[in-house]
């Protein structure tokens, strides 16, 4: 009887601890939660919006224009901005609209912003070479930006970000419940 037990006791022993093994590894390469911090990102991500990172999307691809990325930050922290800028971009913005490589581009998950704007552009004029001194997005490098242009800390403040800072995409909200979805 004590054999049993003493068994039984080693089975759990041994199932919690390949559960706690395959929880660190899916969050520590795979998959890991992430809260939005502030209104950067507003109105496509809301404060305390719950998300998870795709820990795996570049190491098997790379990012895309318009992806929402999560990164380390100068100040030690996780940022979530939009890839504005790929390596060998050259960015500009007039009359609040995108440019890249001289040609303009849509970015509808603005457009909710721009209405309500009425004191000027929602995106201030600027190029790439006045926010960063080159012409181009350096190579191994991403140009980001907040979707709430006016208050966002973004490369215009902090520089490209260089892809081994990047942690991964990020697509998926999961809380609070009644935001639960998929954003591109």
């Amino acid at each position: 009887m004590a054999e049993k037990k003493k068994n039984e006791l080693w089975e759990w022993t041994k199932a919690l601890l390949i559960a706690v093994v395959l929880a660190a590894v899916i969050r520590y390469f795979l998959f890991a939660p992430i809260v939005v911090d502030g209104l950067s990102m507003m109105p496509t991500l809301h404060d305390q919006d719950r998300m998870i990172v795709n820990k795996l999307s570049y190491k098997v691809g790379e990012p895309e224009r318009f992806d929402i990325i999560v990164f380390h930050a100068p100040e030690n922290k996780d940022y979530i901005k939009r890839v504005i800028g790929l390596p060998g971009d050259k960015i500009e913005y007039k009359n609040d609209t995108l440019y890249v490589n001289g040609k303009a581009y849509e970015e509808p998950y603005l457009e909710e912003y721009k209405k309500q704007v009425i004191d000027g552009p929602l995106t201030d004029p600027f190029t790439l070479e006045e926010k960063i001194g080159s012409e181009t997005v350096p190579e191994g490098h991403l140009f980001v930006m907040g979707d709430n242009r006016r208050f966002s800390k973004d490369s215009r403040h902090i520089g490209t970000v260089p892809f081994e800072k990047v942690l991964g995409k990020t697509n998926v909200i999961y809380w609070p419940i009644e935001d639960i979805r998929t954003i591109d």
